[in-house]
């Protein structure tokens, strides 16, 4: 499974990004997707999760309420819309895949696959 991450860029303090993770698996519906990210210097941590209908959905804290994940399973592409965003949202932003399952998990070793990531740069 191919996942094709893009959407990152440069973008000011307080202002929005749209991350998009793209596949041509043709069974994207059964798998749950998430967001990680690394900044430099530190370990990939957890964003955000979607399940795979895109009916539920879980966050880490320091995103909640700012970051919303969702799907569109006809496009098999998953979104990560970025409001509000601040100098420690910075990082290279990673979507995975975590096949054939109905939970939704923040643990990287739970993910299947994963794109090549897409840099996100915050200027204060």
């Amino acid at each position: 499974v191919q996942l094709q991450a893009s959407g990152g860029g440069l973008v000011q303090a307080g202002g929005s990004l749209r991350l998009s993770c793209a596949t041509s698996e043709l069974t994207f519906s059964r798998y749950v997707m998430g967001w990680f990210r690394q900044a430099p210097g530190k370990e990939r941590d957890f964003v955000a999760t979607i399940s795979r209908s895109g009916g539920s959905t879980s966050y880490s804290d320091s995103v909640k309420g700012r970051f919303a994940i969702s799907r569109d399973n006809a496009k098999r592409t998953v979104y990560l819309q970025m409001n509000s965003l601040k100098a420690e949202d910075m990082a290279v932003y990673y979507c995975a895949a975590r096949k054939d399952s109905f939970g939704l998990v923040s643990r990287m070793s739970a993910y299947d696959y994963w794109g090549q990531g897409t840099q996100v740069t915050v200027s204060s």
